[in-house]
């Protein structure tokens, strides 16, 4: 859970000691106007953590994540930390919400069915970069256009998709569209999201939206990644903003990239992607604050899994190639980590790559 100023929360368990200074300062009535409300949806918790710059962590609590209603475990979570706190809710002015939920999706071949839409490629361009397993069943379009790299228009050719769209809107949960060098001319992406958005009324991607790199199968394959995870992240920020509004907290919410940086909520449901090793980010960047190190190497211990990253002169070292998830390398721009299968429940002991890692 990262807050602004790179104040976040890291699963510190404090001395009893620790907590005197916390409890003699939380009498002052200066601190309740300067909370901020943290958020982490895991795969099998949800923990909340309130947090005061000049408290540093306040209280803390954790609930089960509860898949068939996100708000449940969110609730849960939030008035338990209230609870423990003691503190009304006008005194929150900010939360910040971090998910694993879009790494465990990708590697675990779930979230929602998207048709992709590429244009000017041919079924010879899916082989490359993991786009043809990583497409599996959902269905692909390929249409006539394009542009070549000095922003160059091949016409645009939409009778393919006219005859497909009404069938494909039934099968599917949302668009991705890939266009030939989008990156120097996104007008056909932009033409075929009008088209598809008049007609089915889904979400719909483009991959220029995602990255500005060149390479048009990766790119491809991020934008078809981005759109299956659409839903989902909706359905956790719209449970969240529920919650918060229901318990009366009317405060902006802002979303952990995988980065480290922060997101408005709005970003983060067009490009929901960007969520990805949003956890271990938020890790590296709480290690940062808490221990003040400048260079380190964090592990974050889950409930099956350790995440171990690099803190480098401050800041999460990114993998400069993209962030790979699920097997599958994409243009998102995220900490560099490794996950080893070592949880809160399961020991093991460390093989001679483990330590060089």
């Amino acid at each position: 859970m990262v807050f602004p100023g790179n104040m976040p929360y890291h699963r510190t368990i404090l001395p009893r000691s620790g907590l005197l200074p916390i409890l003699k300062h939380w009498t002052e009535p200066k601190l309740t106007s300067h909370l901020l409300l943290g958020i982490d949806t895991g795969g099998t918790y949800t923990d909340a953590v309130l947090f005061s710059e000049a408290a540093g962590v306040v209280a803390k609590a954790k609930a089960l994540t509860t898949r068939h209603d996100l708000a449940v475990g969110i609730g849960e979570a939030v008035e338990a930390v209230l609870e423990k706190a003691k503190v009304p809710v006008t005194a929150i002015s900010l939360v910040s919400l971090s998910t694993t939920l879009a790494t465990n999706a990708l590697v675990e071949g779930q979230g929602g069915r998207a048709g992709l839409v590429m244009i000017g490629f041919g079924p010879e361009d899916l082989k490359r970069d993991g786009l043809l397993e990583a497409l599996g069943s959902d269905p692909v379009l390929f249409l006539p256009g394009g542009h070549n790299v000095h922003g160059g228009e091949t016409p645009l050719d939409m009778s393919a998709l006219d005859e497909a769209l009404p069938t494909l809107a039934n099968q599917v949960s949302s668009f991705a569209i890939a266009g030939y060098f989008a990156v120097r001319n996104p007008a056909h992406e932009k033409r075929v999201r009008e088209r598809i958005r008049e007609v089915s009324h889904l979400p719909v991607t483009c991959s220029h939206e995602l990255s500005s790199k060149l390479g048009g199968p990766r790119r491809a394959l991020t934008t078809l990644l981005n759109a299956r995870l659409v839903s989902m992240i909706d359905r956790l920020i719209g449970s969240c903003e529920d919650f918060l509004k229901v318990r009366g907290i009317h405060v902006p919410m802002m979303v952990v990239r995988g980065d480290g940086a922060l997101i408005s909520a709005a970003e983060a449901r067009l490009r929901p992607i960007e969520t990805i090793l949003s956890g271990p980010a938020a890790s590296l960047v709480g290690a940062r604050h808490l221990t003040g190190l400048e260079n380190a190497v964090v592990s974050d211990i889950g409930g099956t899994t350790t995440d171990v990253a690099v803190l480098e002169k401050g800041r999460p070292r990114l993998d400069a190639e993209g962030a790979v998830v699920g097997g599958f390398r994409t243009m998102v721009e995220a900490v560099a980590m490794r996950t080893y299968g070592l949880g809160r429940w399961r020991r093991r002991r460390p093989r001679r790559a483990d330590r060089s890692a």
